[in-house]
């Protein structure tokens, strides 16, 4: 496949993209072989024996939340989860199977770093089941790459990404950082084309969010790093999507843009109201109105599922206040916006009445329009989503 061949025919209408009546499954796997000096995710350094006790706790979890549910999403988060050898990846996905309903359809996705995967490892995850995998480029610039500790070139990650095509993978996301230190448009623009050179299936693209004790915080006061002032970041981001919708790729959500049945399963998850269950330290899960999440530590999480103790902390049921925020505020990130229909019947709630007042400045400026009953952000309304969705907060 071509970028130039990724037709936008057969995409659903607005009211295609609703939330699936099966769980999704997280499987997090926490370990990094470096610590990226921006990453503020729940993540610990590479520990062969650690790995191990890790692998069995999860198993553990899945197999102990069993209850054959049907499942059409499973995704392996982290951290770096392509560090796990492939016998390892198909030990979880078996537990996946044996525990839950499985579609045969079902998108089973693997994050990745390219300098872990090697031409044995691809072969080996699609033996295992994976059907998609999501590689970790971030920057197609050494330069760039250097300054975000990442562990492999620009070469390498287009070596892997032929790779895994010649391997069979026929879905692949790319992950793409913009507002980087230093970097201008020119070389933003660089790192899109080629990544739309590539042609893969899915691409996420990031502003890079810096926490404030971040690493990179003090190496960019060190370097005398900066980045350009917002309204070039903005530029980044509208050029970016630009390019990729005249490539033939379609924009689905803030970040997101994909071809044609391509888009994130697990993600619509999110977005679309939908229930999942996450497994391993620190992971989240909501399924219906209940909410809970796991320790974040691993030595901890691995110690109590050996011993048959609840890793779970604040497990709680949700109010139909945050149930309705939830739904509104991640629905707005869908470009074609939440469906105001489905989700006042489901929480019995007038959205127009409820918040009719403080949305209207944002309908009357055109960065938020109603049409159909959808509520949806515009192109210029993504760059201010924060300000509109915190109406519902």
């Amino acid at each position: 496949m071509s970028a130039e061949t990724c037709s936008i025919e057969g995409l659903p209408t607005a009211a295609g993209i609703t939330a699936s009546d099966a769980l999704g499954l997280y499987l997090h796997i926490p370990f990094c072989s470096a610590i990226c000096g921006y990453c503020n995710f729940n993540r610990f350094l590479f520990n062969e024996p650690r790995k191990e006790s890790y692998l069995t706790a999860i198993e553990l979890e899945v197999r102990k939340m069993a209850d054959g549910s049907s499942v059409d999403s499973v995704h392996f988060g982290g951290g770096t989860p392509s560090l796990l050898l492939p016998e390892e990846v198909g030990r979880l996905v078996a537990a996946c199977r044996d525990s839950f309903n499985l579609a045969s359809d079902t998108e089973i996705t693997l994050e990745a770093n390219p300098e872990s995967l090697t031409i044995e490892r691809l072969a080996g995850y699609r033996q295992a089941g994976i059907t998609r995998l999501s590689i970790g480029v971030q920057s197609f610039l050494n330069e760039e790459l250097a300054r975000l500790d990442r562990a492999h070139t620009a070469s390498d990650a287009e070596r892997v990404f032929r790779t895994a095509r010649r391997e069979g993978f026929d879905n692949l996301s790319l992950d793409l950082m913009m507002w980087l230190p230093g970097q201008t448009l020119v070389e933003w623009q660089t790192s899109v084309d080629a990544a739309l050179a590539l042609a893969p299936d899915h691409v996420s693209l990031y502003l890079l969010e810096l926490y404030p004790s971040a690493p990179l915080q003090a190496q960019m006061a060190r370097q005398a790093w900066s980045r350009v002032p917002d309204d070039d970041a903005a530029d980044m981001y509208l050029d970016a999507m630009e390019r990729f919708e005249g490539a033939g790729y379609h924009q689905y959500e803030i970040s997101n843009v994909a071809c044609p049945g391509k888009r994130s399963q697990h993600n619509l998850k999110y977005w679309t109201d939908g229930a999942w269950i996450g497994f391993g330290c620190g992971a989240h899960s909501t399924r219906g109105n209940l909410r809970w999440h796991n320790v974040s530590s691993v030595d901890e999480y691995v110690v109590k599922a050996k011993n048959g103790v609840d890793f779970r902390v604040d497990q709680r049921m949700r109010s139909v206040e945050e149930c309705w925020s939830d739904a509104l505020i991640m629905g707005l990130r869908l470009v074609d916006g939440v469906d105001l229909d489905i989700v006042e019947t489901r929480y019995e709630i007038d959205v127009r009445g409820q918040y009719g007042s403080a949305l209207r400045p944002f309908l009357d400026v055109g960065v938020l329009v109603e049409e159909n009953r959808r509520l949806r952000l515009t192109r210029q309304g993504m760059l201010v989503a924060n300000e509109i969705m915190s109406v519902f907060v």
